[in-house]
């Protein structure tokens, strides 16, 4: 017989309690967890829910790869309802600066006290996972088998996914509880190739014998004058990030490594932009003529390309995305379906064939001290989790 609840009275039935979720969420935050140092919040987490009735989470081994104090955290549900799993992600760790985070909370709004990160990213997604779990069990809710998959090191390069055997998931597809603003799901998300592009020069005096060196930065500075950069058209950028090179004033520069990136929604564009900038680098260093002819050698190019991750693309008639919806309805929330521009550990799982779409948790301000965090926002998508579940 179908529900004649209102959604109003669906909510109500769930019964959040706000204030839980709020304590939740100030004390995930204020536990340490940078990126490589998430021991503390694994072992926060796993109190909280072992004190719920949830069994020990299976930690894979991870951690020698990515050199994190912990693996990833895979806690598992079993559930009354005859329905297909679904999985739930956050990741554990924080950008710098992330230690001895202080929460301000003013009315329902969360702030850090301004000398450090919030940690909203991600513990927004994860304060609104325990909530569920406690209104699960509180309620005894009938629910599908559910599995709750917390990643290590996606900050600094989606390691912990990376390093992860998707054979340890059981369900097929799901959801990343990690973006930015609410009312979202991200459906789409680019491919990205990280460079790595070492010059290398000859080293000589400066002062006494400079026609013997060959200067490494200047060859740099020529090819990233050369190279495309920045936003290129609608899916695709790159970036030359960051630049080290020489020793002293005194010496010709003998090295210099440039680390970059382009990112594309579509594959065939990211290889193609790839090959133009390893082409203006070739042209620049291997077209070095000496000037004096005194030169002790000449330059050379090192240009590695790594696939940083893959393409995320979903269609609104994909059943996660379906699903998602259909749950949205059920309780009165309206969600956009957006594409974005950065990574997530999204993008790993569905390279792994799980569909997997992004759920926005209401983080605004992320990877700044001026992050922010509305309660309403975690209420909300506690609600959604909950209509996704039961």
């Amino acid at each position: 017989m179908p529900c004649c609840c209102s959604n109003q009275e669906n909510k109500e039935i769930m019964n959040i309690n706000r204030e839980r979720l709020a304590r939740t969420f100030i004390q995930l935050c204020e536990t340490d967890s940078p990126s490589r140092r998430e021991g503390k919040m694994a072992s926060l987490l796993t109190g909280m829910l072992s004190g719920l009735d949830v069994a020990p989470p299976f930690e894979d081994d991870s951690a020698a790869m990515t050199g994190s104090q912990c693996g990833n955290l895979i806690f598992r549900l079993s559930g009354s309802l005859d329905r297909e799993p679904l999985f739930f992600n956050c990741h554990l760790d924080t950008v710098e600066p992330a230690c001895g985070i202080k929460v301000v909370r003013k009315d329902d709004i969360f702030t850090s006290l301004g000398n450090t990160v919030l940690g909203s990213d991600d513990k927004s997604g994860i304060a609104a996972l325990v909530e569920v779990v406690h209104i699960l069990r509180e309620n005894d809710l009938p629910h599908i088998p559910l599995e709750l998959v917390f990643t290590t090191c996606e900050e600094i390069g989606l390691y912990g996914a990376k390093a992860l055997n998707p054979d340890h998931i059981q369900a097929r597809m799901g959801y990343s509880l990690d973006s930015s603003d609410f009312n979202r799901v991200v459906i789409g998300a680019p491919a990205a190739n990280r460079l790595t592009i070492t010059i290398k020069g000859i080293a000589a005096h400066a002062g006494l014998h400079p026609e013997w060196g060959v200067n490494a930065i200047t060859l740099a500075g020529e090819a990233l004058s050369k190279a495309p950069c920045g936003r290129i058209d609608e899916q695709s950028t790159i970036n030359f990030g960051t630049i080290q090179g020489g020793a002293a004033s005194n010496i010709v520069p003998q090295e210099v490594v440039i680390e970059g990136e382009v990112r594309s929604h579509s594959v065939e564009t990211l290889a193609r932009l790839t090959g133009e900038i390893e082409e203006v680098f070739r042209q620049v260093v291997y077209g070095w003529q000496d000037p004096s002819g005194q030169a002790r050698g000449v330059p050379e190019l090192d240009f590695k390309v790594e696939s940083d991750f893959s393409i995320m693309q979903l269609t609104e008639d994909d059943p996660v995305v379906r699903l998602v919806d259909e749950a949205a309805k059920k309780i009165g929330i309206k969600m956009a379906y957006e594409t974005a521009g950065g990574g997530s550990d999204a993008n790993i799982f569905n390279g792994y064939g799980l569909q997997t779409a992004i759920i926005a948790t209401g983080m605004t301000h992320v990877h700044s001290t001026d992050e922010q965090q509305s309660l309403q926002d975690m209420v909300d998508l506690t609600h959604l989790v909950l209509a996704l579940v039961t």
